[in-house]
């Protein structure tokens, strides 16, 4: 998305994601899920769309939590479909609920959805999407790939010559590491 690097700086919209959060590692399993949640939203629609409407999801979402996103029935459904705060797709509403509870889920099974990314890097794209395929609803190759570079696990997201990409180097994001260390086989 380097094209990103040329039209965001400075935007109104798009400027503070881009310079402070896009391709920036991030752990909080509120922000992981709200990045999932933005990405799938924004399927067919403009990223400048989803930005706008960002603190309208934020409202309808619970603040991204997760345990009570997971916990949605009908009549949130119901809700979520009369906001017009959000993107109202039933099909996308529905993924956000089931991707809450298995984000839950993976507290028991990694400790978290960031361990669960960390458990599975390095993959490459396609490895990446077919695990999110298989776990996730709604997680095609374009959002799986930017919810991934989105948070550092793959590269892409600014240019090389893009001043952000340097604060982002510093920060040392998972695709500029190697893969994690399997226990018992590190260095002493």
């Amino acid at each position: 998305m380097s094209g990103y690097c040329d039209l965001a700086p400075g935007h109104p919209v798009h400027g503070h994601y881009h310079d402070h959060e896009y391709g920036f590692p991030q752990r909080d399993e509120a922000e992981l899920f709200e990045r999932l949640l933005l990405e799938i939203n924004q399927a067919g629609l403009s990223w400048e769309i989803i930005l706008r409407k960002r603190e309208g999801f934020r409202a309808a979402y619970h603040g991204f939590d997760v345990d009570a996103v997971a916990a949605y029935g009908q009549d949130d459904v119901a809700r979520l479909l009369a906001d017009p705060g959000i993107i109202r797709n039933r099909l996308k509403i529905a993924a956000a609920i089931h991707n809450a509870r298995v984000i839950a889920g993976l507290r028991d099974s990694h400790g978290g959805f960031a361990a669960w990314l960390d458990a599975h890097h390095p993959l490459d794209k396609p490895g990446w999407v077919k695990l999110f395929k298989r776990t996730f609803r709604f997680t095609g190759g374009e959002i799986t790939g930017e919810f991934l570079m989105s948070l550092g696990y793959l590269p892409g997201a600014h240019r090389p010559d893009c001043p952000v990409q340097t604060h982002i180097a510093a920060l040392a994001p998972p695709w500029m590491r190697g893969p994690a260390p399997v226990p018992g086989h590190g260095k002493p």
